[in-house]
């Protein structure tokens, strides 16, 4: 059964500031127009992988009068993972739409890469393990 209910949707956005990667007065750090936040949708600024460290996101979810989050976003074994955990410790019930996320390969061990597809698989299984709900797609969301 697919999610019906209209949500509150909060734009989290990276910023390790000017000249960054995660640079958000920059192209790379930009939230592209396909997801840009519109009709006062806001939009938290952070600067640890964990959306909830140093930021407004709690006081943000509680005046939505939130607890059931959803979770999408690059990259899952960073700070979707820190995020999702941060919200179980909060008392938030995160869930995490597997196909709305994605991970990079790893430098593991030694030689050794670890590839994305297995970083994805091992961090959403982490996280499932107690910390969030995981989905695989939107249409799993439950009501």
């Amino acid at each position: 059964m697919a999610c019906t209910r209209r949500s509150t949707i909060i734009h989290i956005q990276h910023d390790d500031g000017p000249g960054s990667l995660y640079d958000i007065e920059g192209e790379s750090g930009a939230i592209v127009s396909r997801v840009a936040p519109h009709n006062g949708e806001p939009v938290v600024v952070k600067n640890y992988p964990n959306s909830f460290v140093r930021t407004d996101l709690d006081e943000v979810l509680k005046t939505a009068n939130s607890s059931n989050l959803l979770l999408a976003g690059f990259m899952t074994h960073m700070c979707v993972n820190s995020t999702a955990r941060g919200a179980f410790n909060l008392g938030y019930s995160p869930t995490v739409v597997a196909a709305a996320t994605a991970s990079r390969a790893l430098p593991g061990l030694g030689d050794a890469t670890v590839p994305a597809e297995e970083m994805q698989a091992a961090s959403l299984a982490a996280m499932a393990d107690l910390f969030a709900v995981v989905v695989p797609g939107a249409s799993d969301i439950p009501d």
